[in-house]
């Protein structure tokens, strides 16, 4: 197993507008891309559980392979800047994924 910061040149959240942060996960070359694919390590549902949100909660998710990256978006919880939004860019909500186990 590695886990998928090992296996990237960049996983990172952002702000998508006033209600939803979006993620890219890319990776090192189409080889890493495709095994991390094949492996179902990363899915709308194994985001959604690692997130702890229901499906719902999810915008979009996309394989881009053109870019060897994983792309989605989440909804989020409170509006952007609102009392109880605790990153206001949503550049540190992508934490979870560092640590993210990928089968070989």
């Amino acid at each position: 197993m590695a886990r998928l910061d090992e296996l990237t040149v960049a996983i990172r959240s952002k702000n998508a507008g006033v209600d939803q942060v979006t993620f890219d996960i890319i990776f090192r070359d189409r080889k890493t891309y495709d095994r991390v694919v094949a492996s179902g390590a990363i899915t709308e549902d194994s985001i959604c559980a690692l997130y702890g949100i229901e499906r719902s909660q999810m915008s979009h998710f996309v394989c881009f392979d053109v870019a060897n990256a994983i792309k989605f978006t989440l909804y989020r919880p409170v509006p952007n800047g609102s009392p109880g939004d605790w990153d206001i860019l949503g550049c540190q909500q992508y934490g979870p994924l560092i640590s993210l186990e990928v089968p070989d």
